[in-house]
């Protein structure tokens, strides 16, 4: 089904609308095939996500109306294809093949949250889903979800109904796995997937001393060999009960991980450390917000790659850490205006809340009861994120830059050089356009010629340290990481006849900022926006679900967080706390 969300009207709008989801959301659990009473209300909220996806981009609908492709996946999976506006992307997947691939892989990945294309970004899709079932689920389902969910009856525990395929699967040899994960493979690699980021801290989940799920880590025949696998052990939601525990206050808390379920080692391929400058032998030493902080930023290095590959994020049920930071992920490219450009701070927290969280199946009732409150820490850490270290934009600027030289440097030489090609005693020809998006971005349109010797550089340097803003930008330079020396540069010899020079010289190529549909934004603005959205957040959230104070001070105050609360969205003194 193809969809633009054209004409679609608003389901509700700003804090109002806000507010309302978060009422049904920490009230009802999200069933794709529950009807009732609450029906009216969720179809509220899936219209707004499409018409709110519809603003970017054209997309087409895979029907999950009743569940019958998943039971707590949303009725109307979005598949993004491309910016609104703009032709089909060459090779674009197209909905009937994807969804026929979806059909036969379901059964491979646990609870049967199959991997979901989620983000489109520079046309790469960011997926997500559960690990990969074990035995248990496969020849046992019901008897497994009663397993998993500690005998619960509100986490899946009822039976759904069995499918022939499924009769099947229950019944076939031990090629079983090759068939069902072969599928999943063909889905990952229709998909362009690449990149592998598996959250468990276990290499396999046990209950009763029984394995119910597996990864791809731990494959025994390594089918999934020719994808690049990153363990990424991230504390589960049962550890977010301390974060509510300690007054909100992730400083300080580190996960234990010398606890006896704990064997699943970091592990990240050398080639994806090398530029982000983290010492990543030292993971088990990082507090709660070091630890999510560094995990961002590998998931944006990732994804800022020079090659066309896609990303699959997941955790074991795909339901808790993974939409943390599919939801962190969404946030932090559209606060450097690389994607859902056209949407405000109120409409990128609506549906990020609405389709990462809710409609993909988040428990808010159930971890709320427990106090296990990974979701509130997900939109409170923005403050943690706001630096242009975590900037898309600023990765992709640093690739594009001159082996040797800062962006600051090449803001100051576009100055000095404004539409010249012999100044600089000929040393540099540069010319630099001003992107169309906000103040304080930049793209490289007809760059010519850079010197690459160090001599030439130096010589350049100097010759600029007696401005003011070169003595700022040098100071902040000495924090700088190092650029690398390789990227989308190439590197040719002068071979002109009016050149006096012999050193090499650099030629860039296309611009790596032109992202189609994007609004590049400032540092500046990046800060503002992700700091609009945690405010809005935090007033929606005290309003409708609010905060478990913790044990009053000798004072009598309450938690530090929603004293904080009260101060800074101008709340004090009103009923509606």
């Amino acid at each position: 089904m193809a969809a633009a969300a054209r004409g679609c009207p608003p389901a509700g709008s700003g804090d109002r609308a806000l507010a309302e989801l978060l009422l049904e959301f920490s009230r009802t659990q999200y069933r794709a095939k529950d009807g009732g009473g609450a029906a009216a209300k969720v179809e509220r909220i899936e219209r707004r996500c499409l018409e709110l996806f519809g603003r970017d981009y054209r997309y087409s609908v895979i029907s999950n109306a009743h569940g019958e492709i998943c039971a707590h996946y949303p009725r109307h999976i979005v598949l993004l294809e491309r910016d609104a506006g703009r032709d089909p992307l060459e090779g674009a997947v197209q909905v009937g093949k994807l969804q026929d691939l979806i059909n036969r892989s379901k059964m491979a990945r646990c609870r049967g949250r199959f991997v979901c294309p989620v983000i489109l970004y520079k046309g790469k899709h960011i997926c997500r889903s559960a690990t990969l079932a074990g035995w248990g689920e496969l020849y046992g389902r019901t008897g497994y979800n009663y397993i998993f969910s500690g005998g619960s009856d509100d986490a899946w525990a009822d039976t759904e109904d069995i499918s022939e395929e499924d009769s099947a699967l229950r019944n076939a040899d031990s090629q079983l796995f090759d068939k069902v994960r072969g599928h999943d493979i063909k889905l990952l690699r229709y998909l362009s997937v690449r990149y592998i980021c598996d959250l468990m801290v276990e290499n396999k989940k046990v209950k009763f001393g029984l394995n119910v799920t597996s990864s791809e880590k731990v494959d025994k025949a390594q089918r999934y060999a020719d994808f690049t696998l990153l363990s990424i052990p991230y504390p589960g939601c049962e550890f977010f009960k301390e974060y509510k525990d300690r007054d909100y206050t992730a400083e300080g808390l580190i996960f234990n991980w010398k606890q006896d379920y704990v064997d699943a080692p970091l592990s990240i391929p050398v080639s994806l450390t090398q530029s982000l400058n983290i010492d990543w032998s030292e993971y088990q030493t990082w507090d709660l917000i070091q630890q999510t902080q560094n995990y961002l930023k590998l998931l944006i290095s990732i994804i800022n790659s020079d090659d066309d590959s896609g990303l699959l994020v997941h955790c074991i049920s795909g339901w808790d850490r993974t939409p943390l930071f599919i939801s962190l992920l969404r946030l932090s490219l559209w606060a450097d205006g690389l994607i859902h450009a056209s949407l405000e701070p109120s409409e990128i927290l609506y549906l990020t809340v609405a389709y990462d969280w809710f409609l993909f199946g988040h428990m808010l009732a159930d971890r709320l009861s427990k106090g296990e409150e990974i979701f509130f820490f997900c939109f409170n850490f923005l403050k943690h994120i706001t630096s242009e270290e975590f900037s898309a934009v600023k990765s992709q600027r640093r690739k594009s830059l001159p082996p040797g030289f800062t962006l600051e440097e090449i803001c100051m030489l576009k100055q000095r050089d404004r539409g010249s090609t012999t100044s600089l005693s000929s040393d540099f020809s540069l010319g630099m356009e001003s992107s169309p998006g906000a103040a304080g971005s930049f793209t490289y349109e007809a760059v010519e010629l850079m010197p690459a010797g160090a001599q030439a550089q130096a010589a350049w340097r100097k010759s600029c340290t007696s401005s003011p803003q070169a003595v700022l930008w040098s100071r902040a330079q000495q924090s700088e990481d190092r650029l690398p020396s390789t990227g989308v540069v190439e590197v040719k010899s002068s071979s002109s006849s009016s050149s006096t020079h012999s050193d090499n010289f650099l030629r860039m190529g296309s611009s790596p900022l032109e992202v189609p549909g994007s609004r590049l934004v400032s540092v500046s603005d990046r800060e503002s926006r992700l700091e609009e959205v945690r405010s809005a957040f935090l007033a929606n959230y005290s309003r409708t679900i609010g905060l478990k104070a913790v044990s009053p001070s000798p004072s009598g105050a309450i938690g530090g967080l929603l004293e904080q609360f009260v101060r800074g969205v101008g709340l004090r003194g009103s009923s509606t706390l």
